[in-house]
């Protein structure tokens, strides 16, 4: 699976105002509420019970907040940059500017652990996310991910 078969530009948003990981989690529902079958408060639940189980703060700025949606769906990934990076309860207890969310069907688990993985991989390049934080539109933004 490549990212651009996951993540379209109109869930691609930079330099997002964004004051809590709360926040976060409610624009990255309601992005994706807009290509799901799926309001956007389930998606939000999902997102914030994946969070109590653990931080998707993985370091250095990032997160990557993920779950599991009804199996009716498609995979879908949401990009957002933060105009300033906020609070994530990160494993490195850094703010967090960058965020690539993932929702995924239940049925698709080993998809799942793969996409996530290719994620982390893609994200772990600091000149790729040097890139993504200086993206000056939503569109700069995407081209950068899916080419990375």
């Amino acid at each position: 699976m490549e990212v651009a078969d996951i993540l379209s530009r109109d869930c691609t948003r930079s330099a997002v105002p964004c004051t809590s990981k709360k926040r976060a989690l409610e624009i990255i529902s309601e992005l994706a509420a807009e290509h799901l079958d799926i309001g956007s408060q389930p998606l939000f639940d999902c997102l914030l019970a994946r969070e109590k189980m653990g931080t998707t703060g993985i370091g250095n700025g990032i997160a990557i907040p993920h779950g599991r949606i009804g199996n009716d769906n498609k995979a879908t990934a949401v990009l957002l940059t933060f105009a300033e990076p906020v609070e994530f309860d990160a494993i490195d207890n850094q703010p967090v500017g960058l965020v690539f969310a993932l929702l995924v069907p239940e049925q698709e688990c080993k998809q799942h652990l793969k996409t996530l993985s290719l994620i982390a991989e893609k994200l772990s390049n600091k000149q790729v996310c040097r890139q993504l934080r200086q993206a000056g539109s939503d569109d700069e933004l995407y081209q950068i991910m899916i080419s990375a």
